[in-house]
């Protein structure tokens, strides 16, 4: 037997080429877009039905959201037992989300039950009905985690950012409030519903063994002009109001903790400057390793986390530094941020430092193209930006080549304190 030798690592290997299996495309007959990574051993089959249906399409606070958790609550034809005996007899699984930009229907199956299990989908996508009394069963539920996380520094942090650097009324920054629970009814969510979820705003993205029956099957349940929609789905593009006032505070009296949350409104990923941004934010507070963490957890000892993160959305982006710390050191943990945000706009990265960076994008990068759901997942996030798989390249390389230098430039031209909003929920001391 060969004796593992343990004070040897293993020899280093750079990553020079990612393989990855590329969607296909084919149109349903009613134009829908299914795009298809076919890359599965097993038989089983995820299909995601994506529309855009999110955040930034609803006409009030909680109708995207309460539209998309009430689709399995009931149609013309079947209960929510139903609908759930239905999937689960199969050993299938059943999901919705919503997002700001989009909502999604999701079903996993075994290939063999795909028939059985898309028309039960097909009924949610089409006939959903929004009971009453599942309505008012879900709109209490929310309402009660609504009044507990609005009790959590660190989500009332979350939501107030929003709102701070998107603006009040834009989108992307409009909050719940407790009276839009008694606003929300079932004519507006048939409204919202009868208008997105429509064959003119959906694509559909599988993954997994797709077979040649998948596509005959899809073209039956959802190839059809039954769900066009005859009104303009477009939204025009509403102009984001940043905060004038740049520091700002929600005094919360009996906080052991405050929450803090600073960044700016920023760009997505078809920006030149969002990957190597994406490069420079991993140096600053973007994995455990970061110099956030390494000076304001291990070294000060004032947080059991903190990080710092770029956000790509369809309509633009951000980018924001969040953590919690105790009260009495809240000031200086603000402090050490800018003071970190500084260092980068003043010295060059090591390059020792800079390689560990690469090194581990590059490894997360590999780790996130494994399997065909999680090549899906990387496709979709081209797919909404109209972006090729050429974008991944750029990526790698811009990785492999980017200069201590460049990130210098990077962190003077947007990390510059003045610009970025603080927020403050908790105690300043």
């Amino acid at each position: 037997m060969q004796i593992l030798d343990r004070k040897t690592p293993p020899a280093f290997k750079t990553v020079e080429k990612i393989e990855m299996i590329h969607a296909s495309e084919r149109r349903l007959g009613n134009n829908i877009p299914v795009y298809a990574v076919n890359a599965g051993t097993q038989e089983l089959i995820k299909i995601e039905f994506i529309f855009s249906a999110g955040m930034y399409q609803q006409h009030i606070p909680l109708q995207a959201a309460t539209v998309s958790a009430m689709l399995e609550e009931g149609t013309s034809k079947m209960t929510a037992a139903e609908i759930a005996d239905a999937v689960d007899y199969y050993g299938a699984f059943l999901e919705t989300g919503v997002s700001q930009d989009h909502a999604s229907v999701v079903l996993y199956t075994l290939n063999k039950h795909l028939k059985a299990t898309l028309p039960v989908v097909e009924q949610l996508i089409k006939d959903s009905v929004f009971p009453q009394a599942e309505l008012d069963t879900h709109l209490q539920n929310k309402k009660q985690v609504f009044f507990v996380n609005n009790q959590k520094v660190a989500n009332v942090a979350r939501k107030r950012f929003s709102e701070l650097i998107f603006g009040e009324k834009h989108p992307y920054g409009i909050n719940v409030k407790e009276k839009d629970f008694d606003i929300i009814s079932i004519p507006y969510l048939k409204e919202f519903y009868s208008t997105y979820y429509r064959a003119n705003s959906c694509k559909i993205v599988l993954a997994g063994k797709v077979n040649d029956d998948v596509f005959p099957l899809l073209e039956q349940h959802f190839g059809g002009n039954d769900w066009l929609a005859t009104n303009d789905l477009s939204k025009p593009e509403i102009t984001m109001a940043t905060v004038k006032e740049r520091e700002q505070i929600i005094y919360k009296e009996d906080a052991l903790q405050s929450a803090i949350r600073i960044g700016k409104v920023m760009f997505n990923k078809t920006h030149a400057d969002y990957q190597p941004l994406q490069i420079l934010n991993t140096v600053f507070g973007g994995y455990f390793g970061s110099r956030l963490m390494s000076n304001i957890r291990e070294d000060k000892g004032y947080t059991y986390g903190i990080g710092s993160g770029l956000v790509s959305l369809k309509q633009g982006g951000y980018f924001f530094v969040s953590t919690e710390v105790g009260v009495d050191v809240c000031q200086k943990a603000i402090d050490e941020v800018y003071f970190e945000m500084n260092r980068l706009r003043t010295e060059l990265i090591p390059d020792d430092e800079l390689q560990l960076v690469k090194n581990y994008l590059l490894g997360t990068f590999l780790r996130s193209v494994d399997g065909p759901f999680a090549m899906a997942e990387k496709f979709k996030g081209i797919m909404e930006y109209n972006l090729g798989y050429d974008y991944f390249d750029r990526y790698i390389s811009t990785i492999k080549t980017i200069s201590a230098s460049t990130l210098l430039e990077l962190a003077n031209t947007y990390f510059d304190k003045e610009s970025m909003v603080e927020l403050v929920v908790g105690k300043k001391n």
